[in-house]
Parts: C-alpha cells; sequence; structure tokens
C-alpha cells in the first residue's frame, strides 16, 4: 500500500525519535555505567539506580500524559504540545555530554526521557488525523518499521565516535558530546516536516484548563469503565506491554552487569533494529490478510517464551540469540497495539484517550523495571529480577482475549 505525503512526514518521526531509542538503551547505558565505575558505584548498585530512575521517568510521564492528552484535543493544541515537548527533548539531548558526575547526569537524562514520552503520548494520538481507520495497521507499522532501520544510521555513527574518537584526538567526554549532539539534531532534523505539515482534524470546540483536564480524565476513566473492549484491552496492554518495555529498557544495563562484552551488546541491539525492519513491514502486510487480534495474540506468546529464555541468560551468544528474537516481534506488537486503540476510540478524543493509553504503557514499565532493580538490589541476582515477566504475558493473553471477545459483540 502507497503512502501519501501526511502519512510519509508522520512516519519520519519515527525515524527521528528512535535514534534516541536507541541511543539511550544502547549507548547511554555504556555511559551511565562508565560514569558510575569512576565514582566507585558497584556494577549491581548501578543497575539498581538506573531502574529506580527509570521507575521514576514512568511515574511522572503516567501523572501527566492524560493531562496533557486531554488539552491536546482541543482545537490547534497537539501540534502545540507535541512542538514544546519536542524542544525539551531535544536540547537536553545536546546538555547530556557535559556532566561528569553520574548524578547529574542521570538527573538530565530522566528530564529528556520525560520530554520524549510525553511527545510519544502526542504523537501516537495524531493517528486518528493522519489517515483513515482501514490504513492505520499499515500506517502505524510503517513507522516503526522506518524508525528501526533510519535509528542505526546515527547509531553506526555514534558507535564509531564512542570506540574510535580517540584516534581523532577526540576525549571521552567530546566523544561524547559529539554523539549527543548529532543524534539530537537528527531527532528535530526529521520532525520538522510533520511540523509544517500536520492539521488537527479531530478535536473538541471547548476550551480547557489544566485544572478542568483532570475532571476529563476522570469522566474518561468512567466511560472505559463502562466500555469493557476498551477497558479489557488496556488492562492487557498495562501487562503485555510491561515486558516489552523492559527487556527494551534494561537489556544492555542487564547485560553489562553480567560483564558481557560492550561492544557484543551494541553490535547485538543494531542486529535487532536490522531485523525488527522487515519484520515489522511483514506484519504490516500480515495485518490486511489476518485480524490485527490474531497477530497481536502470536506476539504475546512470542514474547512470554522470550522473556522466559531470558531468565537462564548469562553468556553473550544468547544475549546475541534474544536481541535477534526481540527484534522479530518488537515493532509488531508495539504498533498493532497502538492501531487497535486508535480503532476503537472516538477519534475526536484521542489525546485524552492516549493518554490513559500511556498511562497503562508507562505504569507497566514501572513495575517491570522497579521489580528487576529492587529483586537484583535485594538478592545481588540479576536473573531473579526478571523472573516475574513471563507471567505478565499470561494475564496479558487472557484480558486482550476478553476484550477481543466483547469487541465482536458490537
Amino acid at each position: 500500500m502507497k503512502m501519501n505525503s501526511l502519512e510519509k512526514k508522520w512516519v519520519l518521526y519515527d525515524v527521528g525519535n528512535s535514534a534516541f531509542i536507541l541511543l539511550s538503551t544502547a549507548i547511554i547505558p555504556i555511559y551511565f555505567d562508565s560514569l558510575a565505575t569512576k565514582a566507585g558505584v558497584k556494577p549491581a548498585d548501578a543497575l539498581s539506580y538506573w531502574g529506580y530512575a527509570l521507575s521514576f521517568v514512568t511515574l511522572i510521564v503516567a501523572l501527566l500524559s492524560p493531562v496533557l492528552g486531554a488539552i491536546s484535543d482541543m482545537k490547534n493544541m497537539k501540534i502545540k504540545v507535541f512542538g514544546g515537548t519536542l524542544i525539551v527533548g531535544c536540547l537536553g539531548t545536546l546538555l547530556l555530554g557535559l556532566p561528569s558526575s553520574w548524578i547529574y547526569f542521570l538527573a538530565i537524562l530522566i528530564l529528556v526521557k520525560i520530554a520524549f514520552n510525553l511527545s510519544l503520548v502526542i504523537y501516537d494520538a495524531m493517528l486518528v488525523d493522519i489517515t483513515e481507520e482501514s490504513r492505520m495497521d499499515v500506517v502505524s507499522s510503517h513507522g516503526f518499521a522506518w524508525g528501526y532501520i533510519g535509528s542505526t544510521i546515527p547509531f553506526i555513527i555514534s558507535l564509531i565516535i564512542a570506540m574510535k574518537g580517540k584516534d581523532f584526538g577526540l576525549s571521552t567526554q567530546l566523544s561524547f558530546i559529539v554523539i549527543f549532539a548529532l543524534n539530537a539534531i537528527w531527532w528535530f532534523f526529521f520532525t520538522v516536516p510533520l511540523l509544517r505539515s500536520y492539521k488537527q482534524v479531530n478535536y473538541l470546540e471547548k476550551r480547557i484548563s489544566s485544572s478542568e483536564s483532570w475532571k476529563i480524565i476522570k469522566d474518561t476513566l468512567k466511560e472505559i469503565k463502562n466500555d469493557k473492549t476498551i477497558l479489557f484491552f488496556l488492562i492487557a496492554f498495562f501487562f503485555y506491554i510491561d515486558g516489552v518495555n523492559t527487556i527494551i529498557n534494561m537489556a544492555v544495563s542487564y547485560g553489562k552487569s553480567l560483564s558481557l562484552d560492550s561492544t557484543g551488546l551494541l553490535l547485538a541491539l543494531l542486529m535487532t533494529q536490522i531485523i525488527a525492519f522487515p519484520c515489522s513491514l511483514i506484519f504490516s502486510r500480515l495485518s490486511r490478510k489476518y485480524e490485527t487480534s490474531l497477530l497481536i495474540k502470536i506476539c504475546i506468546v512470542a514474547y512470554f517464551c522470550i522473556t522466559a529464555f531470558a531468565v537462564q541468560l548469562d553468556r553473550l551468544w544468547e544475549f546475541w540469540l534474544l536481541a535477534g528474537l526481540v527484534g522479530m516481534f518488537q515493532g509488531a506488537i508495539q504498533a498493532l497495539s497502538r492501531s487497535f486503540f486508535s480503532k476503537i476510540i472516538p477519534a475526536d478524543e484521542s489525546g485524552k484517550y492516549f493518554g490513559v493509553y500511556d498511562i497503562c504503557g508507562k505504569g507497566a514499565s514501572l513495575v517491570g523495571t522497579l521489580s528487576v532493580a529492587t529483586m537484583t538490589k535485594l538478592t545481588g541476582k540479576q536473573s531473579l529480577g526478571i523472573i516475574a515477566l513471563p507471567f505478565f504475558f499470561i494475564i496479558g493473553y487472557i484480558f486482550f482475549d476478553k476484550s477481543v471477545k466483547h469487541s465482536k459483540k458490537k
């Protein structure tokens, strides 16, 4: 299916923001680990602090996203809220290379990740304005697919600078200043076409204040409670996306805490991005022939197997195998969940509904990362931190099946 100009520009934001995703999941944890090691922080403690920071981010995003989502449903507000989070995120990324203290570095990173995640709430809500319902699965899948492959370009350049910076006369800190600047510029550059072309088609005429938005959220939760299709989907999403986001956020830190080779970890994650590109497009094609719900169920089962395998992971080749398997289903489960949700909510209230959607996604991440951090801290064994994740997929599958059954009754 050929995409139109606006759909392509929407997809380009995935290309831009995915550079930061790969940076924050692959290179930033290793840089943070080096700063923490220099300060005498133990590996297990560093992993715990990293997990606590990510948990704090998800908590703040969960609190702010429904408010910003509700405000963005007003006429011409989506682009304003989106632009604000973009500016904070890009400027913060530029500053990441300046601190030499792991504490200050982590503080800036928290701000950047909050802005980044809030931008995704509005970006996802834009989908109802960008395309028609019949094209949502394909457009959403293309966003993740091109995001994965596009992000490999700044990532490879960043990797070369990180490993060979000294050959060009760059100190370690200067090398990372260049890396963070490169990714900030990439993120902003690929967002410009969407900023210039997006028009909010679905919106509410009534103007609301931030205080009124909380009442709207309360009313939205009541509406969701009465709509079993949406309610059961969000419960399912809360659980199954937990494992997905925890693996994305904690993979490199987990591998580093097991003393696995840094270069091997980064190359494995690069392989994940490359595999995710064709696999996301394959699922995009499959979505034209098979129901979205069936494809999501396949992804949930696959992730259950992946997380069960990860519990015993302690070798680099196992990490490579895990990375390859994640690449096969990561884009599909995210893209299809986004488009499935877009189809079952009111189009003119997509902002507030995606705010709740993000609470479920980020709330799950809070549970996942916090469980990994806490169990690792208490037991000193990293593998015990992820032992609960497979059960999240079991619960997610059960509730998703309930959602699908209720949707067919409508």
